[in-house]
């Protein structure tokens, strides 16, 4: 895989000593934590904001950075006189979430605030870098709900930016949130780096199975070049195997195309189709668990069923998207049905999926771009489909090298 060794640049070193002392915190590390998950931000401002004291503060944020009664992070510390809060930075989608996919809402002063708010997306190297510098900020926070998919950008924006703030000489804090689809492994293909863009910078894996604050550790002591002066402000009450449900926080969808939690309990597979002529149910209620196409019958179904995935059924489905492809037009295809999440392997599924669409719709094609390479992190699964491997060996194919991620990744994990 390529993965160096390095030992960690300051990371995670505040995080013991914010909000020891807050009520039920205690309670909370001992694991009563369902239902009480406190967030990295909940910590952070249980401790007074001490590891903001005497710095201006920039926050890389959008939408999904809320406490658990539903303000924005922004807006609380704005009007708290403890935090010298004198930007914020938007990633894809933006700060307040207007854009969708591939869109950003670019540089403004936000009307509630009236802070600045800086556009992150696309952007990495010198000229983030000197965004950071421009603002003024001495400190850069990052709080971002995940998804939990490697090619799920706003971990590669919170790459970018520790990056960049290295770049800057800034100061680095990850509010620390949950994985929403557990942590309790690391699935699917290991980004090889000749393929490496915007939907995955590093090798990691599909599903990755991490927090954004275990990522901001990894890459700062196995990816930076130059690592950034990182801390880490970890919850309490959250274990490795709690779905979002558990955790007593409010949803707040992190994109336009991820409503639910279930969407993204689904969508490290099904994202696959967007490398595909087939719809991955953008511009429906339901994106990433309805997959279809002009032409796609029941035989779809059928034949993914017969695989027998595990905590998974296929029901035959049609649909008609609202917008992206299929605008307006009616077409058959599936949707996923998850009957037991524990069991469930949202990227084998997805791989299976894929091998019974190419085997029972004589239209199928992936597309022009080659764009599965870069979800997938390298050619094989494309070529290996295309040469008619079964699921099996498909999936068979990239254990070596998760294996030898998942090694790596334990060095890095917050939890139990």
């Amino acid at each position: 895989m390529g993965l160096s060794r390095r030992s960690l640049l300051a990371a995670g070193g505040a995080l013991g000593a914010v909000a020891a002392g807050a009520p039920g915190a205690a309670a909370a590390e001992r694991g009563h934590g369902h239902g009480r998950v406190r967030t990295g931000f909940d910590r952070l401002a249980d401790g007074g904001y001490a590891l903001l004291a005497g710095e201006r503060v920039g926050v890389v944020t959008n939408p999904t950075g809320v406490t658990r009664d539903a303000r924005h992070v922004v807006d609380v510390m704005h009007a708290d006189e403890r935090v010298d809060l004198v930007a914020v930075f938007g990633p894809e989608h933006g700060f307040r979430g207007t854009a969708q996919a591939g869109g950003s809402e670019g540089r403004y002063d936000d009307p509630a605030t009236g802070l600045p708010v800086y556009d992150t997306y696309l952007k990495s190297g010198r000229p983030l870098a000197d965004v950071f510098t421009a603002s003024g900020v001495d400190t850069v926070v990052f709080d971002i709900q995940d998804a939990g998919a490697r090619f799920y950008t706003y971990i590669w924006t919170l790459y970018d930016c520790m990056a960049a703030a290295a770049l800057a000489g800034k100061r680095f804090v990850v509010l620390d949130r949950p994985n929403p689809v557990t942590g309790r492994a690391a699935l699917g293909p290991v980004l090889d780096r000749a393929f490496a863009t915007f939907v995955g910078r590093e090798p990691i894996a599909q599903a990755h199975g991490m927090t954004v604050a275990e990522l901001a550790r990894l890459f700062n002591g196995e990816f930076l070049t130059a690592p950034v002066a990182l801390e880490t402000v970890r919850m309490t009450g959250w274990r490795r195997g709690d779905f979002f449900d558990a955790t007593g926080l409010p949803w707040v969808p992190p994109s336009p195309n991820m409503p639910t939690p279930e969407t993204a309990l689904v969508y490290s597979g099904t994202c696959l189709f967007e490398g595909t002529n087939l719809s991955e149910g953008r511009g429906t209620t339901r994106p990433f668990e309805l997959l279809g196409a002009e032409g796609v019958d029941r035989r779809w179904a059928e034949a993914a069923n017969a695989l027998g995935l595990p905590g998974v059924r296929l029901r035959e489905a049609y649909f008609a998207p609202t917008f992206s492809k299929f605008q307006g037009r009616t077409v058959g295809g599936v949707q996923l049905h998850v009957d037991d999440r524990e069991s469930f392997d949202p990227v084998r599924t997805g791989i299976g999926l894929l091998v019974t669409a190419r085997g029972s719709w004589p239209g199928f094609a992936w597309r022009a771009d080659q764009w599965i390479d870069k979800l997938t992190g390298s050619a094989r699964v494309r070529t290996m489909i295309d040469a008619g491997a079964d699921t099996d060996e498909v999936v068979g194919a990239w254990q070596a090298d998760l294996a030898a991620f998942r090694t790596v990744r334990r060095e890095y994990l917050l939890y139990r």
